[in-house]
């Protein structure tokens, strides 16, 4: 089965004034917009999980932890760990942990929480029906 693993920002360290982010965020639709990923993702028949983490190295740990924990087929990296210019840094960070925790994994990118299943799809074509 395909398994895929939503990282995101916890919502409720997210700072709403950072202008890169979408007007109108708020943590409440945020964890409503993780929901819908979790259903869509079910929708397709994947096993999905998802390691909200806090932007510091304690989040970082939680990532590898959850990372060592299974195999992914695809890691989603949601836009609030990529879109604030001031969490570059910490966005790097959280790729290479990917990278370095799940080398088999694909990595994709979603816009908004909604669309997470989508941005797995994405990735896991060309790669979809292969045994893993």
């Amino acid at each position: 089965m395909t398994r895929i693993l939503f990282v995101g920002q916890k919502p409720e360290t997210v700072d709403f004034a950072e202008p890169s982010l979408p007007p109108g965020f708020n943590a409440e639709k945020i964890n409503a917009g993780i929901a819908v990923a979790v259903a869509k993702i079910h929708e397709r028949g994947w096993d999905g999980d998802t390691c909200m983490i806090t932007p510091d190295d304690a989040g970082l740990t939680m990532l590898e932890s959850q990372l060592k924990n299974a195999p992914y087929d695809c890691v989603v990296i949601g836009g609030g760990l990529r879109l604030p210019p001031k969490g570059l840094e910490f966005f790097e960070m959280v790729v290479n942990a990917v990278h370095r925790a799940a080398p088999d994994a694909t990595i994709a990118f979603n816009t908004r929480p909604e669309d997470t299943a989508d941005a797995a799809a994405r990735t896991l074509r060309p790669v979809e029906g292969s045994p893993r």
